[in-house]
């Protein structure tokens, strides 16, 4: 997350939400975010939504995750709002909708993720 410097806004039990500010490293040949910049984020929020749930010391890895693209990414930056759908003991579903902000802090939905994350017990 250091590449595209995103940040945590926000967590809490089963949900997450993390930025990251659209510039020219990331952005694709139309001057658009890179759907793979919404992909990462939209990842790593649901990742740690899914984290929220477990106990101490557990790690998480995704197994699957798909994403729809909705509309062209542009502004000053990308939010992913991640929340928890079911928390099992092996899987965990979780959903991520990732906006665009414009620079006077009007929103355009993105992409939605739906992914699963595998909870990783600690070593002992």
């Amino acid at each position: 997350m250091k590449t595209l410097d995103a940040e945590i806004f926000s967590i809490s039990a089963g949900k997450c939400s993390i930025g990251a500010p659209i510039g020219p490293a990331i952005t694709q040949q139309n001057g658009f975010a890179h759907a793979a910049a919404s992909f990462a984020i939209g990842d790593v929020a649901c990742g740690c939504a899914a984290l929220s749930t477990l106990d101490v010391g557990y790690g998480v890895l995704t197994s699957e995750m798909k994403i729809h693209l909705l509309a062209p990414a542009q502004g000053k930056r990308l939010i992913a709002n991640a929340e928890v759908i079911r928390a099992g003991r092996r899987l965990v579903v979780t959903r991520a909708d990732v906006m665009a902000e414009a620079e006077d802090g009007a929103q355009t939905h993105v992409a939605t993720l739906l992914g699963t994350i595998v909870p990783m017990a600690p070593k002992p």
